[in-house]
């Protein structure tokens, strides 16, 4: 099965290059990164390709900026689904995660979306967002099980 794992900075790198691990060597894996995230690129162990995209949002949230940035973000996740065909993918939530977590839903790609461990009571607005078409919901709270029933309570897994 083919993965391709959308890393974002920070905790989003972390919480996704653990559940790599843990999902062992029995995948082909390939990877999207915000361009110029060369810490996170270098954090990767498990091997497989890297594609780069521009982040779709900026702190100040421009709305028209980050519109298109969003766009832009979208047109490079096409070009890495589109080279890497992959089965599913998996994100756990950089804003990144959203543009391509669309565009693979509608390339028939399935959506594998795992809520940050950070969010204990609330899905974050990249979860919030991916809820409404994600084939398989993963959350690390049994709090967000309980209001979000389309969730799968995994537990934590970092």
């Amino acid at each position: 099965m083919k993965l391709l794992v959308v890393l974002g900075e920070g905790g989003h790198t972390k919480e996704m290059l653990v559940l790599v691990d843990q999902l062992g060597p029995d995948f082909h894996y390939s990877y999207l990164l915000v361009e110029g995230d060369d810490l996170s690129a270098g954090k990767i162990t498990r091997k497989g390709p890297v594609h780069w995209a521009r982040r779709p949002r900026d702190k100040s949230h421009n709305f028209i900026v980050d519109l298109y940035k969003t766009f832009h973000s979208a047109w490079h996740s096409w070009k890495a689904l589109r080279a890497e065909r992959p089965d599913a993918v998996l994100s756990c939530g950089p804003s990144l995660g959203v543009p391509t977590c669309m565009l693979a839903r509608l390339m028939n790609v399935k959506v594998i979306f795992v809520e940050t461990g950070s969010r204990v009571t609330a899905l974050s607005l990249s979860g919030k967002i991916v809820y409404r078409f994600a084939d398989l919901f993963i959350v690390q709270w049994p709090q967000l099980a309980e209001t979000h029933s389309k969730s799968v309570f995994a537990g934590r897994f970092w």
